[in-house]
């Protein structure tokens, strides 16, 4: 058993883009702050963020709730690389020895995530959906084996380590994983699970410039150029209202109907997989467990059956409606309001009200 004394503090990669973060940087930020509060023991919610120029969003991570901020700032980490971000985290990692590190499970944490996690020789929970301090279990593991040493650390000390939960074998069941052996504990997190803090305004703390020793010779990938996607983006983890149909639809022609709601209630349009794999619309849509992970204001659940799939990426929705002709289905019973009927007719009385 490794001496874990140095490793302190809960350390949240700061994703931005163009200067602006990420929408599941506040939410791990108001995560790392439930985790110090379970441990009790004066861990600091750090927040560690890479790029040029990217000092001033120190103010907004504080307001968020980040007691201290790590900048990483060099001009070979303008843009976004994998070779460069690994190297400069992965080099704080090693001088200030957070106990947990945790990442969005974006595009970008899950590039980076196992690259870091592989340099550091540590593990790796992949979209994680729950995380909590163990205190029991790692205790029940020194009963167990007596010879385990506790190189001179305190019992209860030991046993903070990091619960780490996230769905497996299809969603059929939740996976709790914990990393006793090696430090720090790395995961990446769904976004749209965790709460973010209230912000408060004013909000200050504790600003670190680490040194960032990049070359050319680092980097393996020159970005040429950034060209954003010609097709509208579907911001579904940022989304209030979201209006998702499914194989009830009947067919691709169903999603006009559904376009149409979503522009009437002000909301987006998901999908189920059903309908993804049909064919009938594009997979940016594409809500539940292998889809996006959402919590808006109101679901409306037009044809959607229920496959744990997807109920695993939207239960948590504040309000849920759901429509479908079976009452019998998972979603019908999971929603806070079912309608039974024709959605086809259903919908439009509902975008009828919706203008009075």
């Amino acid at each position: 058993m490794k001496d874990f004394t140095e490793y302190k503090n809960i350390w949240v990669f700061a994703e931005q883009r163009q200067g602006k973060l990420m929408n599941v940087t506040l939410e791990l930020i108001g995560e790392g702050y439930k985790l110090s509060r379970e441990r009790g023991d004066g861990a600091k919610v750090c927040a560690v963020i890479a790029g040029n120029g990217v000092s001033p969003l120190a103010d907004e991570l504080y307001q968020y709730g980040a007691d201290m901020v790590y900048v990483l700032e060099h001009p070979l980490l303008t843009q976004y690389t994998t070779d460069g971000y690994a190297k400069a985290i992965t080099d704080a990692i090693n001088t200030y020895k957070p106990e947990i590190v945790l990442f969005g499970a974006t595009h970008i944490g899950r590039d980076l995530a196992p690259r870091i996690a592989a340099r550091l020789n540590t593990g790796l929970t992949a979209d994680c959906t729950r995380l909590d301090i163990n205190v029991s279990n790692y205790m029940d593991y020194l009963e167990e084996n007596t010879t385990a040493s506790l190189n001179g650390l305190d019992r209860n000390d030991q046993s903070k380590g990091l619960k780490q939960t996230r769905p497996a074998f299809g969603g059929n069941l939740m996976a709790t994983i914990v990393t006793p052996n090696t430090r720090p504990q790395m995961a990446t997190v769904r976004p749209g699970v965790m709460t973010k803090r209230e912000k408060i305004q004013g909000a200050k703390g504790e600003l670190i410039k680490a040194e960032v020793d990049l070359t050319p010779d680092d980097i393996n990938v020159e970005v040429l150029e950034v060209v954003k996607a010609a097709k509208e983006m579907v911001s579904l983890t940022d989304a209030k209202i979201i209006c998702s149909g499914g194989r009830g639809l009947g067919d691709p022609e169903g999603f006009k109907l559904i376009e149409e709601f979503a522009s009437t209630v002000g909301g987006v349009v998901g999908a189920s997989r059903a309908a993804v794999d049909a064919g009938w619309i594009d997979p940016i849509h594409q809500v539940g467990q292998t889809g996006t992970t959402v919590k808006p204001e109101i679901y409306f659940a037009c044809g959607i059956s229920g496959a744990i799939q997807h109920l695993a990426g939207m239960q948590t929705s504040k309000i849920i409606v759901a429509i479908n002709k079976d009452p019998e289905c998972p979603m019908m019973k999971l929603a806070d309001y079912s309608i039974e009927g024709d959605l086809k007719k259903v919908i439009p009385e509902i975008m009828a009200l919706w203008n009075q």
